[in-house]
């Protein structure tokens, strides 16, 4: 069964992190672009990060720049997002999907919810 699984989601105060995985199954996660996008509440998705084949290609929005970074891990066939300096705009629904920002995704998972609040 081919399907991404999120987790780490989480309440957090302005100024910590987090740490969001995305575990796949049935497919190598490794040789595909991989996405993190977020869509906050009464808003539409928003991408905020890729990662190509073999982690070559690393892309961030403005919006996640310089805070977030993007990862995976092959042996567990998991891809990463790690959070840092969260603001309360950075509160949505973070999905992983498989695919690359402006080409269209195969699957996605349901997402990990991340609420930023003091």
């Amino acid at each position: 069964q081919v399907q991404l699984v999120e987790s780490g989601g989480d309440l957090v105060q302005p100024g910590g992190s987090l740490r969001l995985s995305c575990t796949a199954s049935g497919f190598t996660l490794s040789i595909h672009y991989m996405t993190w996008f977020r869509q906050a509440p009464g808003k539409g998705p928003e991408w905020a990060s890729d990662i190509g084949p073999q982690s070559i290609s690393i892309r961030y929005a403005d919006s996640v720049k310089g805070r977030f970074t993007i990862s995976r891990d092959n042996a567990k066939n998991t891809l990463y997002l790690q959070m840092n300096s969260l603001k309360r705009e950075d509160t949505a629904l973070y999905c992983c999907a498989r695919g690359r920002h402006g080409s269209g995704y195969a699957i996605r998972g349901q997402g990990a919810q991340v609420a930023v609040s003091s």
